[in-house]
């Protein structure tokens, strides 16, 4: 694997809450403290652990762009926020700031299609991220090609640690990232990332940041 890659700067501070080259957030969560360095909020649906109001006004500034669903964007004008906003469904594509994105749907038993839950793909400095939200090993995330892969693993809400890794293994992304696990009840412990390293390719690099 190419080391500028497995050096690329994305942090998890926790569950799914990533952060990318220290300024584009996708779903902050249990942020405390005040950073307000967010050039961009992604947010893939309006759960308490993907969209936490908290940690949004601790990393926001007057010039962060916040893309969401339509029901993230309009509880964050209800509370009053000045930001640029831009609203996705589950087939959008745009540009913001020199970010490209698309967005596919992002479900399972608890996330219906219909509610219009999404994961991103984020092309950043020539490198492309999939981050899938709270989803199950769809036909849709099955056909995606990515540089970097940030995957639920943890079950219950998500996928769980075999079936993350059975189609990581399709997908067959450069650098895969285990998320949703080891933080909130019914997902996992780091047992999870124990099971999905034994199930992956071995030619797939992977970097943990849980």
């Amino acid at each position: 694997m190419s080391n500028s890659l497995y050096n690329l700067n994305i942090k998890i501070n926790c569950h799914s809450s990533i952060c990318i080259n220290d300024s584009v957030y996708i779903d902050p969560f249990e942020i405390t403290s005040a950073k307000n360095n967010a050039s961009h909020i992604f947010i893939t649906h309006p759960h308490y652990d993907h969209f936490d109001l908290k940690s949004i006004f601790n990393i926001i500034n007057f010039k962060t762009v916040i893309i969401g669903t339509k029901e993230v964007v309009n509880k964050l004008k209800e509370y009053d926020v000045k930001n640029k906003l831009v609203v996705v469904s589950n087939e959008s594509e745009g540009e913001v700031d020199g970010i490209t994105y698309s967005t596919f749907p992002a479900y399972n038993d608890y996330h219906k299609k219909i509610m219009g839950f999404v994961g991103y793909c984020l092309t950043i400095d020539g490198v492309k991220y999939t981050i899938c939200g709270d989803t199950n090993d769809t036909e849709e995330l099955a056909q995606l090609k990515t540089d970097v892969l940030l995957i639920p693993i943890g079950g219950t809400y998500t996928m769980n640690a075999v079936e993350a890794a059975n189609i990581t293994n399709i997908i067959k992304p450069k650098l895969a990232i285990p998320t949703h696990y080891n933080y909130l009840d019914g997902t996992g412990t780091k047992q999870e990332e124990k099971i999905f390293l034994e199930h992956l390719n071995k030619d797939i690099p992977v970097k943990v940041l849980i």
